[in-house]
């Protein structure tokens, strides 16, 4: 049975964000996309980010309000705001926003129940809490970042898809979702330490399992998820293009060699000392035709066998055009909001506003007076 679309599972939770960069914006995005409230608190004068505002994608979905923190007035309608919110958000570095008179307790002071999600990348403790910092030193430290490459090779920034966004933003979400259910219980916040550092860590917990099994060594390109063997890596193409290949199991691995065309006599694994020569095989194979030639080879089958794509390219993929998994929002493309879900599901993203275009709205609609002070019954 369909049911009518609603505005998401989050519907009715109230989130205030205090603008920053990176993983702390794709927190609130994610929040977002699943119905959650969420007004974004944009300091005057330029956008940190180097996006043009209608083109940040992790701006999507939530109304903008100009405020300023260095001033009382801006105090005033920020803790105006939390006062009737579920969850504040903000990436400062640690101490900044109780010098602004914006901490957990100031907060507290008018709404106890208020959940404080705090995104850094050291966290809000330890000897490094207060350095400056990016994704790749993040990830440095904790292994991950040691873990991705080829044997004798440099290690290879993974974008910072590892860091900011799946050690970062991802953590931030679940742990806000998890303070809000226990505030229901008890009546009362919490503060969420969400750091990148402790995600990133967290990320590599099937490594540090195979490794105390014996199944993993902690040399990179020396594993069978990280090109140490020559069924689970990339191989390029006639045309200079890319399939990757994840034939793990040795049926599949079967099925593969067998469309690949390796000989049996090459095609055994049990042997290490003669995978050089199996991988020369298959990267001997893949160049002979196109990759679209070998992605119609490969259609159909259980090789676990894919096209690399780009970004630009991966909308069109029949797969992803199938689901939806990218759409266009005010012109731009876009992945879609994720997961999905079969009864409360989001409304479609809308464009990322003009920085301040909400203000007016945002503080109607919440009743806060222009000097940050909520009228009577406004929540204060």
């Amino acid at each position: 049975m369909t049911e009518t679309p609603t505005t998401g599972p989050l519907a009715g939770l109230k989130i205030i964000e205090l603008a920053g960069i990176g993983p702390g914006p794709y927190a609130a995005m994610l929040l977002a996309d699943l119905g959650a409230d969420v007004v974004r608190v944009e300091r005057p004068g330029p956008p940190a980010s180097t996006v043009p505002p209608e083109q940040d994608v992790l701006r999507r979905n939530r109304r903008s309000i100009v405020v300023d923190l260095r001033e009382p007035e801006g105090v005033r309608t920020v803790l105006a705001l939390a006062a009737q919110a579920d969850v504040l958000l903000e990436g400062f570095r640690p101490g900044v926003t109780e010098r602004l008179g914006l901490g957990p307790a100031d907060c507290w002071n008018v709404n106890p129940r208020l959940v404080y999600g705090r995104m850094t990348g050291w966290g809000q403790s330890g000897p490094l809490a207060s350095a400056a910092g990016h994704d790749i030193g993040y990830i440095a430290i904790t292994g991950a970042l040691g873990s991705v490459g080829r044997a004798g090779e440099a290690p290879v920034p993974p974008v910072n898809l590892v860091g900011d966004f799946g050690g970062g933003s991802t953590f931030l979400v679940i742990g806000v979702l998890a303070a809000v259910w226990e505030a229901g219980r008890s009546g009362r916040g919490q503060i969420v330490d969400a750091a990148i550092v402790d995600g990133a860590s967290s990320l590599t917990a099937l490594l540090h399992g195979l490794m105390a099994a014996g199944q993993w060594v902690d040399r990179r390109g020396h594993n069978f998820l990280d090109t140490g063997v020559p069924w689970y890596d990339t191989y390029r193409t006639a045309d200079d293009r890319w399939m990757a290949v994840g034939a793990l199991e040795s049926k599949f691995y079967a099925e593969f060699t067998q469309l690949l065309g390796i000989s049996d006599d090459l095609a055994g694994r049990d042997d290490p000392s003669t995978w050089p020569q199996l991988r020369e095989a298959i990267a001997q194979a893949f160049a002979t035709r196109t990759q679209e030639e070998w992605v119609a080879v490969f259609e159909g089958t259980d090789a676990c066998v894919a096209p690399v794509l780009s970004l630009t390219e991966a909308a069109g993929h029949p797969h992803l055009a199938a689901r939806d998994t990218f759409i266009e929002v005010g012109g731009v493309t876009q992945p879609a909001p994720a997961p999905r879900f079969s009864r409360t599901v989001p409304r479609r993203p809308t464009p990322p506003p003009p920085v301040g275009a909400d203000t007016a709205d945002v503080l109607r609609d919440w009743m806060i007076a222009e000097d940050g002070v909520a009228p009577q019954g406004g929540g204060l």
